[in-house]
């Protein structure tokens, strides 16, 4: 939308009273630019009264560089060979205002902080679907408005509400598949989301190839997503999230239905054993702490929890600043910016699949740091190019762009496994608006690369260094439960070492002994409930200890809700 095409300074008196050609009129009526001597002034033409020059005068005249200079009082002619609209060309956002399409950028991505932190507070409160269509209505609106805007102010205060919805609208469909599948199905629906990320990175090349009009750019790219409304008669609630907001009989509708759209019947056994679970971890206390507000303090308040936060912000934050940034960047490197665009995303498929059978190996951690070290490391060594290595530096970004789409792909479950579900979605949004901070400051980084290609590649490739290597310090997921509660959050990975930091292929941990309806599909019944049962044909053999069992009394308090209304209890 804010392409720059080739610009010079408009003089109308040439333009309406002559047959100049646009050449002709650059040659006699633009200076020279001084800094590279290889085109024209973008800024500045001759003080020419080029009315009281007659016709032959004009066209036989010689400019002299010593001639008076002045601004472009008249505005710019824009060369429209490449660039057939633009957001510059509507309303001259160059020279003075050059810096006007890079606080546009920073509009967009202003917007995501506020977005995301409140959208993610939404989908803890209200569930993840609401929140998911309340996001696209504003993605929805905020394009529309974009494609209408008349000024400048108008079109960035449209971007920042775009922004806002900025990864919030496909954060939250990515937390529903996260939650609607087993620990061993996590790792296919993160490459499987990240590969339709990277399509629409792809078509967007060519779209913007063949929309060249800014405003219908912006409606292109947007009201299609309007066909996303008849998701709402599909696309289920979460049912991890219900069951910790004590919902059992909402969730047990949505498995039972997922069970029959896939083929299968959800036992009654299982049924009742969840059941049996909710109520023997819904005491009193913890019916009020489900009632409970959290917030992303919460995640501050305990010692384990607040490093892990802490890790998994800055991970982010590297990750996002450096993913964005070097998107942003790849239309700059080599001849044609949609190819390099092109390139860039195209790049990404290849390092999902690598990542998505190394996940399963390796886990998230080790990949994470060695994704995101390579990747900066390759940035880095940029510098020591010669300035006209374009090749060579669009080849080395395409290898670091690879790479960082890799860490950026591990960083989603990562995150949504080290949260817990009581937080997931504050923390999750947490940790994107931190990330996206640095996202106001990319285009300024990007900016840099006008004057020395190689400089924004130098920043980004050290934050990625830093953040990969922080990285080491969380702890392993792989093989484990999503912990569900703020405690079972806190007490997850207390247990780290150097020596498991080390291991690269991480062990199976040895099945837990409680049961939890976290675990969905490995949902098993504490066995402190459970004891054979035999049928009522098989011969008991009697013992003499036995009869010390007969008639003996078992006690169990009677769970109460809130309004202190007794509960039924099963128990064994």
């Amino acid at each position: 939308m804010t392409d720059v095409p080739e610009h010079w300074c408009a003089v109308p008196y040439l333009i309406n009273n002559t047959n100049m050609t646009a050449e002709q009129r650059k040659q006699i009526s633009i200076p020279k630019d001084g800094d590279s001597n290889r085109g024209y002034d973008k800024c500045l033409r001759y003080r020419m009264n080029w009315t009281e020059m007659s016709l032959q005068d004009i066209i036989r005249s010689e400019p002299d560089p010593m001639w008076e200079k002045e601004k472009c009082l008249d505005g710019w002619e824009y060369d429209r060979s490449e660039v057939e609209s633009s957001l510059v060309i509507d309303f001259d956002l160059v020279c003075d205002h050059a810096i006007y399409p890079t606080l546009g950028l920073v509009a967009l991505n202003a917007g995501g902080p506020v977005g995301v932190y409140f959208f993610g507070f939404l989908n803890d409160k209200i569930g993840r679907k609401k929140s998911y269509f309340t996001c696209l209505s504003v993605l929805i609106i905020g394009s529309l408005l974009t494609s209408l805007a008349q000024n400048f102010t108008w079109w960035a205060s449209s971007r920042v509400i775009v922004g806002s919805t900025i990864p919030a609208v496909y954060q939250i469909p990515f937390i529903i598949s996260l939650e609607l599948v087993g620990p061993n199905y996590r790792s296919f629906i993160t490459v499987l989301t990240c590969m339709f990320y990277t399509l629409g990175l792809i078509f967007l090349s060519g779209i913007a190839y063949l929309v060249r009009d800014w405003r219908y750019l912006a409606l292109v790219t947007s009201m299609p997503f309007c066909a996303y409304y008849f998701y709402w008669f599909f696309l289920p609630e979460s049912p991890r999230w219900l069951l910790a907001k004590g919902r059992l009989g909402e969730a047990l509708e949505i498995l039972e239905k997922l069970a029959r759209v896939n083929g299968k019947q959800l036992p009654e056994s299982f049924k009742q054993k969840l059941k049996q679970l909710m109520m023997m971890k819904r005491t009193q206390s913890e019916e009020a702490r489900l009632q409970q507000s959290y917030t992303a303090f919460s995640l501050c308040k305990t010692p384990n929890m607040r490093l892990k936060t802490f890790l998994i912000t800055l991970n982010w934050f590297a990750n996002e600043m450096v993913y964005v940034g070097l998107s942003y960047y790849g239309p700059s490197l080599g001849s044609n910016q949609y190819v390099s665009f092109f390139l860039a995303s195209a790049v990404e498929i290849p390092s999902y699949i690598v990542c998505w059978i190394i996940m399963d190996k390796w886990g998230r951690r080790w990949p994470l740091c060695l994704s995101m070290v390579l990747s900066g490391v390759s940035c880095i060594i940029t510098v020591s190019l010669p300035q006209d290595a374009v090749i060579t530096t669009l080849v080395l970004f395409l290898f670091s762009k690879s790479l960082i789409s890799a860490s950026f792909l591990i960083i989603y479950p990562f995150a949504g496994e080290l949260y817990p579900t009581q937080l997931r979605g504050v923390g999750i949004g947490t940790s994107a608006y931190i990330g996206g901070l640095g996202l106001i400051v990319i285009p300024f980084i990007t900016y840099l690369g006008s004057e020395n290609l190689a400089m924004p590649l130098v920043i980004m490739g050290s934050i990625s260094v830093i953040g990969g290597i922080s990285g080491l310090r969380l702890p392993e997921t792989l093989h484990h439960k999503l912990p569900q509660t703020l405690e079972e959050g806190e007490e997850f990975g207390k247990d780290w070492s150097y020596v498991d930091c080390l291991r690269c292929i991480p062990i199976r941990p040895p099945a837990a002994t409680d049961a939890s309806y976290e675990d969905l599909d490995q949902l098993e019944m504490n066995q402190t409930f459970i004891t054979d049962l035999r049928s009522e044909n098989e011969e008991i053999p009697r013992r003499n200890s036995m009869r010390h069992l007969v008639r003996q009394m078992s006690v169990m308090d009677t769970q109460r809700v809130t309004d202190g209304t007794m509960k039924l209890t099963y128990w064994f």
